[in-house]
């Protein structure tokens, strides 16, 4: 019998368990050492790898955890979440044509990819249910299809059989959507009185907090929640809340850990939230540390980012959820359980499709500009790249591998260019190699999970 898959972790030598991590967790450790040799070659300055990250953190971390609920429901990477920014570009395309901008002309655009999305997500849903086994290479393909209709409708029925009114987003022609449209500037027609200053920015704009102030509030409620997490037992009983209440549920990790990995966790979030404070609010730091300290990030775009991730933490406590996770492990006993297996499969897609609806505007408002027929192209490619690289497979992903795919994934985005430059003296080198690795990460991922459940079968 291999220890690799069925010996309990207690009776499992050391040399053993290092072996089971670097395993399981090959992909991300591949990704870190390439990683930082990327940031050594680069030598860019803290600051200016700072300012990147946390911009594109902001603009693509939304879109990676649309994909996780799939995951949990069994269907895999979700390689048409490309439909749901079709929806999204859809809907800013409206807003655009009506001249709606600002905080209200984003509300209109959110609101209006809903039904598009919902739309589109059901119909995708059903095609995977028909293709059931298959549905990674069924979502890729009905996305490519998904595009050819997308640009029929913008570069041939728009102008043509459906009238605009702003036609400064059409073609010399007057057939066809131009290939860019800027969101940004004054909005030449607003018919319902909306404050008419673009799109752009026009949810990062509201409000933006220091780095260092958000290091310190966010250590401090995930360094509570832990606490909460150790002792929930204790809360219950103080409040007499049942087993099944809310509360408890959330408090209850989805996996037990051990007492001295709880312990390690909220030490890390109590390191994060002090030096946070220290660098803040004492201003004590090294010249770096204090240039970085006047870096601000989006909290609207935050709160929204950490919106979805506790709704992929709380629908995982609820009916729905147990759902999901049955259905994900064995469709079989799911079935005989009286699940309705694909109804659930399909409300599984139509969430990740509407949340991917939602990702696309968030990232378009942050670019100013819709590339009319390329913008949705590469989000399904990297955003699954992304969340592989955080140590997520086939079968099994969380929040937390999407927050470290992120930041791996983009860190190597932006030191590959000046990487290349220095060690070969053409940056079009690093270009190549991170398009490279955007591909080589999936290839590897599904290699990995194919050779893992091919030994489970055989130590079965």
């Amino acid at each position: 019998m291999s220890e690799f898959v069925s010996v309990p972790s207690k009776e499992l030598s050391f040399k053993t368990k290092v072996k089971n991590f670097v395993m399981h967790h090959i992909v991300m450790l591949i990704f870190l050492t390439i990683c930082i040799a990327g940031i050594i070659l680069a030598n860019q300055s803290p600051f200016y790898l700072v300012s990147q990250l946390l911009e594109r953190i902001s603009r693509n971390t939304f879109l990676v955890l649309a994909l996780i609920i799939p995951v949990i429901a069994g269907m895999g990477l979700n390689f048409s979440i490309i439909i749901g920014a079709m929806a999204g570009q859809i809907a800013v395309v409206i807003a655009k044509n009506f001249g709606f901008g600002g905080v209200g002309g984003m509300i209109f655009v959110m609101a209006v990819a809903v039904p598009i999305a919902i739309l589109f997500g059901i119909l995708i849903g059903k095609l995977l249910n028909k293709t059931r086994g298959q549905e990674m290479i069924a979502s890729m393909i009905v996305g490519f299809f998904a595009n050819g209709l997308y640009q029929l409708l913008f570069l041939v029925f728009v102008g043509l059989i459906i009238p605009m009114k702003n036609t400064d987003i059409l073609l010399r022609t007057g057939v066809g959507l131009r290939n860019t449209v800027d969101l940004a500037g004054k909005n030449p027609v607003n018919d319902i009185g909306l404050t008419s200053d673009g799109l752009k920015y026009s949810i990062d704009s509201i409000w933006k907090m220091g780095i260092f102030n958000i290091m310190f509030f966010v250590g401090l409620v995930v360094f509570l929640f832990a606490l909460g997490s150790m002792f929930r037992n204790n809360i219950a009983a103080a409040l007499r809340l049942k087993e099944d209440h809310l509360i408890t549920r959330i408090l209850t990790p989805s996996k037990e850990k051990s007492k001295n990995v709880q312990i390690i966790g909220m030490a890390i979030a109590a390191f994060f939230a002090i030096w946070g404070f220290v660098v803040h609010y004492l201003k004590i730091g090294s010249p770096d540390i204090l240039m970085i300290r006047s870096l601000k990030f989006p909290i609207v775009t935050a709160i929204l980012i950490g919106l979805v991730a506790l709704f992929n933490v709380i629908i995982q406590k609820t009916k729905l959820g147990q759902d999901f996770r049955t259905v994900g492990h064995d469709q079989h006993v799911a079935k005989i359980s009286g699940i309705q297996v694909d109804k659930v499969r399909v409300v599984a897609i139509t969430i990740s499709t509407v949340l991917a609806a939602w990702g696309q505007i968030i990232l378009l408002q942050n670019v100013g500009v819709l590339n009319t027929y390329g913008s949705h192209m590469t989000i399904g490619l990297f955003s699954v790249a992304a969340l592989l690289v955080g140590g997520a497979s086939v079968s099994k992903a969380t929040n937390g591998q999407a927050f470290l795919g992120v930041l791996l994934f983009h860190t190597l985005f932006i030191v590959s260019p000046t990487a290349g430059k220095n060690l070969f003296g053409d940056p079009q080198i690093g270009e190549f190699f991170r398009a490279f690795v955007a591909y080589g990460v999936i290839g590897l991922s599904l290699g990995l999970y194919a050779w893992k459940r091919a030994m489970a079968k055989r130590s079965a």
